[in-house]
């Protein structure tokens, strides 16, 4: 007898589980929503930071200037570069002066030569 109860608590307790893991989804999922959308009233933010290229927006790749971008613009747009390595970026320049050129980037702890050739497209001085 206890072999089927044991059976029956570990099924609810795993029924319960899903339940709740699928009503975190759903409210995590109609958050986003509801933060993706403006309120009536309001003007819609633009989703490109404005030291991004706008040329470079309508052909469908950002550009981001690495002398004038912040953390958050460079981190939305480069491949492989987080909040922390665009932090990094922002006080290398802060404390070295603006880049002179795109391969100066290397010098960055964190930044190797395959992150900067998999984003010189999307870099600009």
């Amino acid at each position: 007898m206890q072999l089927s109860e044991n059976k029956a608590i570990v099924r609810f307790t795993v029924i319960r589980q899903l339940l709740l893991a699928a009503a975190l989804f759903g409210l995590i999922g109609s958050s986003a929503i509801a933060a993706e959308k403006p309120s009536q009233g309001q003007p819609q933010a633009a989703a490109v930071s404005p030291k991004v290229s706008s040329e470079a927006q309508s052909e469908g790749e950002a550009k981001v200037s690495i002398n004038q971008a912040d953390a958050e613009a460079l981190a939305t747009v480069l491949n492989g570069v987080g909040l922390k390595k665009a932090e990094a970026i922002v006080r290398y320049r802060e404390q070295n002066g603006p880049f002179s050129e795109i391969d100066q980037l290397q010098e960055v702890p964190g930044i190797g030569p395959s992150l900067v050739e998999r984003n010189r497209d999307r870099l600009k001085m």
